[in-house]
């Protein structure tokens, strides 16, 4: 549901005072929603992403650069194979969507391409949300959206997206399409890379959704997409049907469960700005303002992993350790806390978590008493 004008247009003033005088926003994209969907529960990227900070350049500043992104050289080659498989009106593509997703349909021999050209994201929003009551009012052909944009609400602050493109079938139904440079060998692709573009994928479905929703009838917004990258190791297209019915009911759930932008900065102290001008001192204790939820997981997905990473280790938090390791643990938050509960110094020995940890400390000094008298006397360890 969007903001009320008033409402929302006080909110995006105080989320351009978080970045700075004259500092631009950096647009939210599905990578990023995917990734911040992955770790609901941490605020300081939430407020972060939904201010349109531009991390990178924060981690710069604080003296923790990161390597997460992709290559120049990657970008171009993205942009090139994605040319090539838009070129002649989008024929190719719309031949791969045939013959994955609709064989039963008439082929694409002509098919509608609409301009989507406007003023903005917003004026882009409705002009493609034009383009899709069209093309859904009267099914019959094909009709391809290349780079649409789509909305998307995100912790009360609505989120513009561009797919890749979007197909419109014969029967009305739409269809998310995803261009990706990595290749396809023998039919498939590395899990890892096809998971990511999934998860980028189900973004897009969930925007595509809310604009269906407001339709009368609602289109079906398929949940398989189509996944586009190079053949093997040429550069000619080739395709296949991803059903992303899972990373999209994931994405929702966790996307639903982030705090609200607007609660977020109410907690904030008054002046704070994450303004990379401002001196370290200042910029570090506006972003340290904002409580974090470091995982392993981070260093690949989010810009400021190594600052977070460095402070929960000072702080000596388990989340560091990974997120199954914190759930094992129970209410046992730092590693000195643990080491207590293993010495049976600290912990309530009814607690699971802590008679694990102990009974694992007996075991492992059982096993060093078996191992010494054996390294006093030369005597190998191993039977």
């Amino acid at each position: 549901m969007p903001l009320p004008r008033t409402r929302g247009k006080a909110l995006r003033q105080r989320l351009a005072e978080l970045r700075g005088p004259d500092v631009p926003a950096k647009a939210l994209d599905a990578r990023a929603l995917a990734a911040l969907a992955a770790n609901p529960g941490c605020r300081r990227r939430a407020i972060l992403d939904g201010a349109g900070v531009n991390k990178a350049t924060l981690a710069n500043s604080l003296g923790s650069p990161s390597v997460f992104g992709q290559s120049q050289f990657a970008f171009t080659r993205g942009n090139a194979f994605e040319a090539k498989v838009k070129a002649d009106g989008g024929a190719e593509l719309l031949r791969l969507a045939h013959e994955k997703l609709d064989r039963t349909a008439e082929p694409p021999t002509a098919a509608q391409v609409p301009d989507l050209t406007a003023a903005g994201p917003e004026g882009r929003t409705a002009r493609t949300a034009l383009a899709l009551r069209e093309a859904s009012a009267e099914p019959g052909g094909w009709t391809l959206l290349d780079h649409p944009m789509l909305a998307l609400d995100v912790a009360g602050s609505p989120a513009f997206l561009e797919p890749d493109a979007v197909v419109v079938h014969p029967d009305g139904s739409w269809t998310v399409v995803e261009i990706k440079s990595f290749p396809m060998l023998d039919g498939s692709a590395d899990a890892a890379k096809v998971g990511a573009a999934a998860r980028q994928a189900a973004v897009y479905v969930l925007a595509l959704e809310e604009v269906a929703a407001r339709l009368d009838p609602a289109p079906v917004v398929r949940q398989r997409v189509l996944l586009v990258c190079p053949k093997d190791f040429s550069n000619l297209p080739t395709a296949s049907a991803v059903d992303v019915r899972k990373q999209r009911a994931v994405t929702a759930r966790q996307l639903a469960r982030l705090t609200r932008v607007e609660d977020i900065a109410d907690t904030l102290p008054a002046g704070t700005c994450f303004s990379p001008d401002l001196p370290a001192e200042e910029l570090t204790a506006a972003v340290e303002s904002v409580p974090a939820t470091y995982a392993p997981e981070c260093l690949s997905a989010c810009e400021l992993a190594f600052h977070c990473r460095a402070r929960s280790r000072e702080a000596g938090a388990v989340t560091a350790l990974g997120r199954s390791v914190r759930a094992e643990l129970g209410g046992l938050t730092t590693v000195e806390e643990v080491w207590a509960a293993a010495q049976g110094t600290a912990g309530d020995p009814t607690d699971p978590a802590v008679a694990a940890l102990r009974r694992a400390a007996q075991l492992r000094a059982e096993a060093l008493e078996g191992v010494a008298p054996r390294a006093r006397t030369g005597e190998s360890p191993c039977p």
